[in-house]
């Protein structure tokens, strides 16, 4: 190679070395400036606020990451009872979060300590919040048992405070998943210095307390717009900015900082099933399939390795008369209920995902899964809301006042909203014209009980009529009892029962699925695809719930991707 050659290959190597310098120097200055303008994102001056240091979410308290993927759900076993209601079919679960542990007594005992203090049962305009979140004790009475130590302790005696709660009905397990949500995402921005500390505790009552969605909505409301919380002095300052005009901005968070969390939630069956099967160390393709019949490895309920060999691996009935073994040598080391991570996780770490109890999922009721419509995170129960606006354009804010109850079909009372949280009405014609994707508020009925998907379609009449005089079109498809329960002019409630001879289902809109054995139950229904259903309002001593939460941001947790 001549001298030239020689020189000229140094020069390029030169330049290169130089624009890759450059190059890295760009990128990694540009990390606050935006790609689409250039402009400068998160300046002292004010402008766009945004979080470009977040890495992933952080996983809130009481939660395991359930990497999401596709499986298949349905039956592995012989539908011995006939339900013909989970045949196999191939459904995708994004990533999410799931409970460790069953929702305990202590964990239940903790939000009604807080039901108490900020809505006080002897006030009678809250007495009906506290006994509204009351789990049903009485579920544990039996006409020819004697349990009553069960009724009166379960609950409150810490001798069962690590026990998973009972007597909880759907409905309360919502109440409980949102209550939860809501201290999680104050202590989250206290911690950051958006709220006053220990506000959470000595401050608040009825008239002020904090929701997400308020927060998120209209942060200056909440509280009862007591700005000694939401605007803490000398904490958080370093998040406030100052606008050309000078104003202040960044002095509440907003879903831009990636504080405030996702919201806990029930569970879909479909991420319950799929987690309960632990698939993630699988690589079996019979497996893979559809073959596995219990949260752990193998076809049988005890354990095979030497050490515990013979152990029982849930909490299970294991036959008739049979709730725990033989005195001295107990079979599964519990008779009713047993403590949660009493028995070994599944290989997401999951405790208790057949036996112990059954758990509530968020799934409506059907026979039948559509997966021909729907193959990607599928659930039934959708309803869709928005925010109430008052006539300024500002969101209204429940107030103390405007606490709405809800009589149950079991005579129940509860509330329907809180002080503080935002007013919730159905979407209309504003949100659902012209759109293919929804087309109205509830889509429970979905392609199952509407006139379209009955097979009285050809005689549906629109105009017929119900009993009550209403106008249906799901009678047909589950002719389920129609209870009503009134009051009169005095305020006493009126029951009436259904004693029509004509029904033919216990399916409606108000029936919830639930899933996994219990104590109570037979091996057979240990098995994750097994699904039974139960009313949303009602409850007894089998089925407890733990809470779930959606991940935001990549399917997996803590991996870079390699790039060639």
């Amino acid at each position: 190679m001549d001298m030239k050659n020689v020189v000229a290959l140094k020069f390029l190597l030169v330049l290169a070395l130089i624009v890759s310098t450059t190059s890295c120097k760009k990128s990694s200055s540009s990390k606050n400036s935006s790609r689409a303008t250039g402009w400068q994102i998160n300046s002292r001056e004010g402008g766009f606020q945004y979080n470009t240091d977040f890495k992933e979410q952080e996983t809130s308290p009481g939660l395991v990451f359930i990497e999401g993927g596709t499986f298949t759900k349905g039956r592995v076993q012989d539908d011995v009872m006939h339900d013909w209601n989970n045949s196999p079919n191939q459904q995708h679960v994004q990533s999410f979060y799931m409970d460790e542990t069953e929702v305990t007594n202590a964990m239940y005992m903790e939000y009604l300590d807080w039901i108490k203090r900020v809505y006080p049962p002897s006030e009678d305009n809250f007495r009906a919040i506290y006994q509204g979140a009351l789990p049903d004790t009485l579920v544990w009475r039996n006409r020819l048992g004697f349990n009553e130590v069960m009724t009166d302790n379960y609950l409150r005696h810490p001798g069962y405070g690590e026990y998973p709660v009972v007597g909880v009905s759907w409905i309360q397990a919502v109440e409980f998943a949102n209550w939860r949500s809501d201290r999680v995402n104050e202590y989250n921005l206290e911690k950051a210095g958006y709220l006053k500390r220990d506000a959470k505790v000595t401050d608040v009552d009825a008239e002020q307390t904090f929701s997400t969605d308020t927060y998120i909505n209209a942060p200056s409301l909440t509280y009862g717009g007591n700005e000694e919380i939401t605007r803490p002095d000398g904490r958080g300052r370093r998040n406030v900015r100052v606008d050309a005009d000078g104003n202040e901005t960044g002095i509440y968070a907003t879903r831009e900082t990636g504080i405030i969390s996702p919201k806990y939630r029930l569970p879909t069956e479909t991420e319950w099933e799929y987690a309960a099967l632990g698939l993630s160390e699988i690589r079996s393709y019979n497996l893979y399939r559809g073959r596995k019949k219990y949260p752990w490895d193998g076809q049988y309920t005890r354990n095979g390795s030497r050490k515990y060999r013979g152990d029982q691996l849930a909490n299970f009935k294991q036959g008739k008369g049979d709730y725990g073994g033989i005195a001295g040598w107990s079979d599964d080391g519990a008779d009713i209920t047993n403590a949660v991570k009493s028995y070994e996780p599944n290989d997401y770490g999951l405790y208790d995902m057949a036996g112990n109890v059954a758990e509530w999922v968020a799934d409506v009721y059907r026979p039948i899964v559509d997966d021909e419509f729907n193959d990607f995170n599928y659930y039934r129960g959708n309803v869709y809301t928005k925010n109430a606006v008052n006539e300024d354009g500002t969101v209204k804010v429940v107030t103390v006042d405007d606490i709405v109850y809800d009589t149950l079909s079991n005579g129940k009372v509860v509330a329907r909203n809180l002080p503080g949280e935002i007013l919730q009405v159905p979407v209309d014609i504003n949100e659902t014209y012209l759109r293919t994707n929804f087309d109205k508020s509830n889509e429970i009925n979905f392609r199952d009980g509407d006139k379209r998907s009955s097979r009285h379609y050809e005689s549906f009449n629109d105009d017929e009529e119900n009993e009550e005089g209403e106008a249906s079109q799901t009678r047909k498809m589950y002719n389920s009892p129609k209870h009503s329960i009134t009051r009169d002019s005095l305020g006493n409630i009126v029951r009436e029962y259904d004693k029509a001879n004509d029904r033919s289902s216990l399916i409606n809109d108000e029936v919830r699925v639930y899933k996994g054995g219990s104590w109570k139950d037979r091996e057979y229904w240990l098995d994750p695809a097994q699904r039974r259903y139960f009313p949303q309002d009602m409850a007894t001593d089998y089925i407890g719930f733990r809470c779930a939460m959606s991940r935001v941001g990549s399917k997996s947790k803590s991996k870079t991707k390699k790039k060639n």
